[in-house]
């Protein structure tokens, strides 16, 4: 396992928790999620996606998924994930930490749209999430120019860490469904 505080090791918490969102959602597949046009299916797929193609496959893994049961395809993601963050493979990936940050940020936010899609509690972790906040704070110039994300959504300077950070990547932390 990664020692507590390294990337990876982070990164494998995120994870955790967003596996704790996938096995709540239920029969709630289709449910809208906050990002508009996508459901809590295309949220999960997502998810998998760019581990898939930023992570996995630079490693030369290739988890074997089933097609129909959402719950199985993450847990098939995320023991692969842990396998090949804390075995060998993990030096084919160049810059990997820097990586690794900015996937559980991914991680964070999309726990967020899930959990917001199924009507659970994210549960996210406030220190990721502070650490995840600053780093987007100080890109949000390219996040803004690559349009990967909506405008910011203002909130209090107080709130949660949680909040500041699903709001300055284009979520309402006050979403509820549609």
């Amino acid at each position: 396992m990664a020692e507590p505080g390294h990337p990876a090791a982070r990164h494998l918490l995120a994870c955790d928790g967003f596996g704790t969102v996938v096995a709540s959602v239920g029969d709630g597949w289709d449910r809208p999620a906050p990002c508009a046009g996508w459901d809590a299916r295309g949220v999960l797929e997502h998810v998998i996606g760019f581990h898939d193609v930023l992570l996995l496959r630079p490693m030369a893994m290739k988890p074997d998924r089933e097609r129909d049961d959402p719950v199985a395809r993450w847990s098939v993601t995320a023991a692969a994930l842990a396998g090949a963050l804390c075995g060998p493979g993990s030096s084919a990936v160049p810059d990997l930490g820097r990586l690794l940050r900015a996937l559980t940020t991914e991680v964070l936010v999309h726990t967020w749209d899930l959990a917001r899609a199924a009507g659970v509690d994210p549960l996210l972790d406030e220190a990721q999430c502070r650490l995840a906040y600053e780093a987007a704070l100080g890109a949000r110039q390219a996040l803004a120019a690559a349009g990967t994300f909506a405008p910011a959504v203002p909130v209090a300077d107080g709130a949660p860490y949680a909040d500041r950070l699903v709001a300055l990547l284009g979520r309402d932390p006050a979403w509820s469904g549609p």
